[in-house]
C-alpha cells in the first residue's frame, strides 16, 4: 500500500503544479477574480493533500494496519471531491457544485484523524 500511496501522492502533486499553472496564466484572464480564487483553493488543497499521500505511505510502512490505510484512501477522496467540486465549479460556473465541497473536507479532517490514530496506537 505505501507504494501506491507514494504514487498516488506523486501523481497529485503533478496535477496540482499544472493546475497551478494552468490557472495563473490560461485561466487569469478568462476567469473572474473569485472563480480564480476558488480554482487556486483546489490547487492548493489537492498539494496539501498529495503530501498527505506521502505521509500515509510512510504511516502505512511505519505503523501497519488500517488507521494508515484508511487515512491515505481518506486524502484519495478528499482530493477527488474537494478539489474536483472545486475545479468544476470555477470552470463552469455552476455554483451548486460547492455543495459538495465539504464532503471533501469531512474526508480531508478524516484522513487527518486517521493517520494521528495510526501514530498513537503504533
Amino acid at each position: 500500500m505505501d507504494r501506491l500511496f507514494f504514487a498516488l501522492g506523486a501523481l497529485s502533486a503533478l496535477v496540482s503544479v499544472a493546475a497551478g499553472a494552468f490557472g495563473a496564466h490560461a485561466l487569469k484572464a478568462r476567469l473572474a477574480p473569485d472563480l480564480l480564487a476558488v480554482f487556486e483553493t483546489g490547487a492548493r488543497y489537492q498539494m496539501y493533500h498529495a503530501l498527505g499521500l506521502f505521509a500515509a505511505a510512510w504511516a502505512a510502512t511505519r505503523w501497519p494496519g488500517g488507521a494508515a490505510v484508511a487515512g491515505g484512501w481518506l486524502f484519495v477522496a478528499g482530493t477527488l471531491v474537494f478539489t474536483g467540486s472545486l475545479y468544476a465549479l470555477a470552470l463552469t460556473g455552476v455554483r451548486g457544485l460547492g455543495a459538495i465541497t465539504p464532503l471533501g473536507g469531512v474526508c480531508f479532517l478524516a484522513g487527518w484523524a486517521a493517520l494521528a490514530w495510526a501514530a498513537l496506537r503504533g
